[in-house]
């Protein structure tokens, strides 16, 4: 067992300050989530936390029952926005890679990215997780969920003394949620870990956690127990303030924020007998599907169902779409169309997009970057296009991260930014793979508001994926659903 002491840390560097002078003790087996909006300061904390930051004073002490310290190789710390490294992934990866099967058989094998003979000693674990099946799959083919599912697991055969998980429920699937939730007790419980979580929504505060941390501006703004949170409705809209929005409060988009006009057809997507494999792996298997211009659907199904991959074929970025029968537009694939014809109509976001996003400029770049359809600025904006990407993210209440570098910010800040990306050209196909995750609880209710604003317009198509039937726009009426095949 062992507890946690901050007193006042001032660290060394300015980049690593903190925005007040915290004070916080976590008992000898306490567990605590640590919650608040995005870019509060819960991240910055934990690495304190972590042993990450280099003090000019103060104390942070992770302390074993005899009084020994927590060796800094005893406390692992888990942030998906790493996700990409997972494998030991190169810098030549690029967004598109998964697709490609000439150029995937470099992807080490789950097993081997595992460790072997960690994996033999661990079989109880992996099993329970979920991940046992994925064992001899390669990395690159597995969903940002079962990635996610395979880094907790990593996390937990470290055996370590302290568990810290950002975000650990997002990108699950209600079952793996569950599952997940259960693993991260069982280890508080019955192995004496000391589990601490950052999360951004009320909604994923778990049962069996004994204390919440309310982090803002870099501070710990509050310490009580699970219940006395719940029901303390002042602190909820002191953390969250953009919940209060309402349709009737969040000003109207203007007519030049508004879709553009693409065109004559009838028919967004139709797909006939799709079917997508990997050697002896298939994806996808005689899947028919018709969006009609300004339907809006949702996209479902559990993690490794195939969703991305369905996707995948209809922005382009999967070469196994000119071996289908797949219409877009009112044209048919491989019918002479360029790549950047088919995304000229599109606004996308994915986690996989996100994942491979590593770009260091500025926050309206990456917004701007919407317009050229590149993960990556490879053309410089105008002033024009600058300005528009600046009104945007006005509208998504993010104009303070403008110009701030985009891998300097939070990981929920980065969310968002890619969200406002989408909509900067004003696409008529609007297509959002688990738009909100790792957004607060604030910044999810906005984006929400704001799809639906956007998406009300009877001449935007909507796909829309997620794990959160409550996220799914009130202008969704049509679903799909895909079986996980394998």
């Amino acid at each position: 067992m062992s507890h946690i002491e901050i007193e006042e840390p001032e660290a060394r560097y300015e980049s690593q300050a903190l925005g007040g002078k915290v004070r916080l003790t976590i008992g000898e087996g306490e567990n605590a989530v640590f919650i608040g909006p995005n870019g509060g300061g819960k991240s910055l904390i934990a690495t304190y936390i972590a042993g990450g930051v280099s003090l000019k004073s103060g104390r942070v002490a992770t302390l074993r029952a005899d009084g020994t310290e927590v060796p800094r190789t005893k406390i692992a710390s888990l942030s998906f926005r790493d996700i990409y490294r997972l494998g030991g992934a190169s810098a030549d990866n690029y967004y598109q890679k998964r697709w490609q099967a000439t150029e995937n058989e470099e992807s080490p094998i789950v097993a081997d990215a595992l460790g072997r003979a960690a994996v033999s000693r661990s079989m109880e674990l992996l099993e329970a997780i979920g991940v046992a099946p994925l064992l001899e799959k390669r990395v690159i083919f597995l969903s940002s969920g079962e990635i996610r599912k395979l880094m907790i697991c990593r996390s937990l055969m470290q055996r370590p003394e302290v568990l810290i998980v950002d975000n650990p429920y997002i990108g699950l699937d209600a079952e793996s949620r569950e599952t997940v939730n259960q693993i991260l007790e069982g280890a508080a419980k019955r192995t004496g870990v000391k589990v601490l979580l950052l999360i951004s929504h009320p909604k994923d505060l778990p049962a069996w956690v004994d204390k919440v941390v309310c982090v803002m501006g870099g501070d710990v703004v509050g310490v009580m127990r699970r219940e006395e949170f719940l029901s303390n409705r002042a602190t909820r809209a002191r953390l969250f303030p953009e919940e209060s929005l309402t349709a009737e409060t969040l000003p109207s988009l203007p007519r030049e924020m508004r879709a553009r006009d693409d065109g004559e057809y009838a028919d967004a997507i139709v797909m006939k007998g799709v079917r997508v494999a990997y050697g002896a792996v298939t994806i996808l298997e005689k899947v028919d599907w018709r969006v009609g211009r300004g339907e809006k659907w949702a996209l479902l199904g559990r993690n490794g169902s195939g969703k991305s991959t369905l996707l995948s074929l209809v922005c382009g970025d999967n070469p196994q779409g000119y071996a289908n029968d797949i219409t877009l537009f009112g044209r048919r694939r491989g019918t002479g169309e360029s790549i950047w014809e088919i995304k000229s109509h599109i606004g996308y976001i994915s986690p996989d997009m996100h994942t491979f996003y590593q770009a260091d400029i500025a926050c309206v770049d990456v917004v701007a970057s919407g317009y050229f359809d590149t993960v990556g600025l490879f053309r410089k904006p105008d002033d024009a296009q600058r300005a528009k990407a600046r009104e945007w993210m006005r509208a998504f209440h993010c104009e303070g991260l403008a110009d701030r570098s985009f891998l300097k910010v939070s990981y929920g800040e980065q969310r968002i930014v890619m969200l406002t990306r989408v909509f900067v050209k004003r696409p008529c196909l609007v297509i959002l793979d688990e738009p909100l995750h790792g957004l607060d609880a604030g910044k999810k209710h906005l984006a929400k508001l704001m799809i639906e604003s956007y998406c009300a317009d009877p001449r935007v198509t909507l796909i829309y994926v997620t794990h959160y039937a409550e996220e799914i726009p009130a202008e969704v009426d049509r679903r799909l659903t895909l079986t996980k095949r394998r």
